[in-house]
């Protein structure tokens, strides 16, 4: 697992970095959601580099992980492959899916395919392998259920 910074910039795709950055420090248990958050203001890339990110995204996406984890992890259930389970996915990889699963269905003023390439940026930033694809084919089931309205002409399947 390497960092790399994501390719598109902007506080609110700093959000989204430190989002997942925090939602993994509270998995963990090594803090709680509102320290979290507060810490998480600015998304440490490297030694060097840091962004500042979009305060009330970041606040937005963590809170919203926290308060409906149990229907965002059963949604993320329905959408892996029947031999994946969602506890035995990496933390970081957890985090990624649970803060992508989020926004596609309580922040419908991003755009479905918008949040999906955030996400999959993200993925590509902790890792080289085939994690980004699977970030991309869950949250692409995920939208085209939740955003179906965004997916004209395509066939829906139920999560």
């Amino acid at each position: 697992m390497t960092e790399q910074q994501p390719s598109r910039g902007g506080t609110a795709t700093a959000a989204r970095l430190a989002a997942v950055q925090t939602l993994y420090r509270i998995d963990m248990g090594a803090v709680r959601p509102d320290l979290a958050i507060h810490a998480g203001i600015v998304a440490e890339l490297d030694e060097q580099q840091r962004l500042t990110v979009d305060a009330a995204v970041l606040g937005d996406i963590v809170r919203g992980v926290v308060e409906r984890q149990p229907q965002i992890d059963a949604m993320i259930e329905g959408s892996l492959d029947a031999k994946w389970r969602l506890e035995r996915l990496e933390v970081v990889l957890r985090a990624i899916l649970r803060a992508g699963a989020f926004e596609l269905l309580a922040r419908p003023q991003v755009p479905a395919k918008v949040v999906i390439n955030e996400y999959v940026d993200v993925a590509h930033a902790f890792f080289l392998q085939g994690e980004p694809g699977l970030v991309n084919a869950v949250l692409d089931r995920l939208a085209r259920v939740l955003r179906a309205d965004e997916f004209t002409g395509v066939a829906t399947t139920k999560v």
